[in-house]
């Protein structure tokens, strides 16, 4: 039986979501270990993965069952967490059919940045980005020119061999909570650090390092002005759409 996961954790306490031959500190491969000791052989699948530093509150996977844990989810999942904690929980696993996958299926997703203007505290400083000179209306006049359908050659970091560059990020916004503001990227996928660099050289026009028009002529191909990417503190994978 096919199962399909949701899962949040604190990407400060990893390498990353993806398996390495390098570190057995990662996302995948806790969540392996733990599937392991229940007895649960299956390849544990991702929607898709995270970099060093970067929190999930909602990242999707999807794993089979052996026949011993198909009636009893709810045990599964309080087994789950009582080897993850404290950096990965479970929030809940349902049934699905056997061709759900759970990279493949999604439709969209969404990331999450959070920044903040006054200085984080120790507790906080994994978990936001530190932005003292943040300009909303200068900042969201940058992260719109991203939206609509593009090529995303020249904003997303080398090394993966995708299929495709071309994505569609269908809004950004920008919102106030408390103490902290929040940037929300919704698209039909991400590349390759894509949502870093693309915040990176926002906060670059916001402080005039660049101009809109340096970042329109890189989105269409035209020559590579930054390659910078925004520090994984304060972003997450916040929810995936099927």
């Amino acid at each position: 039986m096919r199962v399909k996961a949701v899962i949040a954790y604190d990407g400060s306490a990893f390498y990353g979501f993806q398996s390495q031959t390098a570190t057995p500190k990662t996302i995948t491969g806790a969540l392996t270990r733990a599937a392991k000791r229940l007895g649960i052989e299956s390849p544990i699948v991702g929607s898709g993965r995270t970099d060093r530093g970067v929190h999930a509150t909602g990242q999707v996977i999807h794993f089979d069952l052996p026949p011993h844990w198909r009636e009893d989810l709810s045990k599964l999942r309080t087994m789950f967490n009582r080897l993850l904690r404290p950096h990965i929980h479970i929030k809940y696993i349902t049934p699905v059919p056997e061709s759900f996958h759970a990279r493949y299926d999604a439709s969209r997703r969404i990331y999450r940045y959070v920044l903040k203007r006054a200085e984080p505290t120790p507790f906080e400083y994994p978990y936001c980005l530190h932005v003292p000179d943040l300009v909303i209306d200068s900042l969201q006049k940058a992260l719109r020119l991203f939206e609509g359908c593009h090529d995303f050659a020249l904003f997303h970091k080398k090394g993966s061999d995708p299929k495709s560059t071309v994505r569609t990020i269908y809004r950004t916004d920008i919102v106030a909570f408390r103490n902290y503001t929040i940037l929300y990227l919704e698209a039909d996928g991400f590349l390759r650090s894509q949502v870093r660099m693309i915040v990176a050289a926002s906060l670059m026009a916001m402080r005039k390092e660049m101009g809109l028009d340096d970042i329109a002529d890189q989105l269409a191909g035209k020559g590579t002005v930054t390659t910078r990417l925004a520090p994984p503190q304060g972003l997450y994978l916040a929810r995936v759409i099927y």
